[in-house]
């Protein structure tokens, strides 16, 4: 357990570094939020360096393909009870490959961000952020890329 705080703390660290003082995504797992009703979420995230929250505008899709078939599921963004840290539960289907795009606003700042999702939850390595909402061209590549992997 304490392990897992550890890497928490160095990736939020090292979000923050990247980007200092813009409004951005961390992504973690549901143990991260400490919250009860977040242990069973797909991930959790938190918003950085929005001065009120509370005022952020996020919204979360999740893209996939399924058969052949390209499909989108709007997702429903969960406050935990640590103001900036929101909860994303799996209401897409388990076959096929999904990806998760974040949007999100705080003020005149955007964000967004692409959570490929694998069998075992979200896959750290490719997790994408943007300082704007990904676009369509971002997710169908980053759901290819996700594809060409198995």
């Amino acid at each position: 357990m304490i392990n897992l705080r550890i890497c928490v703390a160095a990736f939020a660290l090292a979000s923050a570094w990247a980007h200092p003082g813009t409004f951005a995504f961390t992504i973690g797992n549901p143990v991260a939020s400490q919250d009860f009703h977040s242990k069973s979420a797909a991930f959790v995230f938190r918003t950085e360096s929005c001065a009120d929250p509370a005022k952020a505008q996020i919204s979360a899709t999740a893209e996939g393909i399924v058969k052949g078939a390209r499909q989108s599921v709007a997702l429903k963004v969960m406050p935990a009870s640590k103001p900036g840290v929101y909860a994303v539960n799996q209401s897409w289907p388990a076959e096929g490959d999904w990806v998760v795009s974040l949007r999100g606003t705080c003020g005149s700042e955007s964000a967004g961000a692409i959570i490929p999702m694998g069998p075992k939850g979200f896959i750290r390595e490719s997790l994408q952020f943007f300082a704007r909402p990904a676009t369509d061209a971002e997710i169908d590549a980053s759901l290819k890329a996700l594809g060409a992997n198995k």
